[in-house]
């Protein structure tokens, strides 16, 4: 294995092929997981996702990602999640509530929380970018503007994280660092030299 292979989890809810080019474009070697063994031995694995909250964590659980996730994760080991891979971190969200035809799927419960909908008082989904404010306690999350997409939000900081705000309709989690885990509800891939610089920042610590 390259110290510069970096794992993508395959929710079958992601756009892939930009996650793969960011992290290009950032110096990592991306591929696609194998297996959940995979995902659970992998030194750097990025859980991505644009879509469902109840077809993601379908598909985590069918193919064994979600006991994969959350053993590496409780280990410390290195990993990514963007945007709906920040939610599915969660207790669970709202969305699948609204669907009187799904399960409801709880979430990961790596992160206290359900996730939200936006006020009807703001556009929902929220598309394109929006100004973030990193607390000073953060190690590679900095104040500036990132692309968003979406329609669900974390309103309450998980304890024991550093983390950057947005606001939409009140404000809401933009992103999170907890020991290895950084989890960004925007897109990094997709925001410019802010987010390759943060891309870059986090392959850095995990050593790619």
């Amino acid at each position: 294995m390259s110290n510069k292979e970096v794992v993508i989890v395959p929710t079958g809810v992601a756009n892939l092929a930009s996650v793969k080019m960011g992290l290009g474009r950032a110096g990592a070697e991306p591929r696609l997981a194998h297996d959940a063994e995979d995902v659970a031995r992998a030194p750097a694995v990025v859980l991505p996702g644009v879509g469902a909250f109840a077809a993601g964590m379908h598909a985590l659980r069918r193919h064994g990602y979600a006991e994969a996730l959350q053993t590496r994760i409780d280990a410390g080991r290195p990993t990514l999640a963007i945007c709906l891979g920040l939610q599915l971190l969660c207790e669970g969200s709202e969305e699948s509530e609204a669907d009187a035809s799904d399960t409801a799927p709880g979430g990961l419960g790596l992160v206290p929380g359900w996730t939200e909908r936006f006020p009807d008082s703001v556009r929902s989904p929220q598309f394109g970018w929006n100004h973030i404010e990193a607390d000073g306690g953060c190690r590679h999350l900095r104040s500036g503007f990132a692309y968003f997409a979406n329609s669900y939000r974390l309103t309450e900081p998980p304890p024991g994280a550093s983390v950057a705000m947005a606001e939409n309709g009140g404000a809401f989690v933009a992103a999170f660092e907890r020991g290895a885990l950084l989890a960004c509800q925007f897109h990094p891939e997709l925001s410019g030299a802010y987010g390759l610089d943060l891309l870059k920042a986090w392959l850095g610590e995990v050593g790619c």
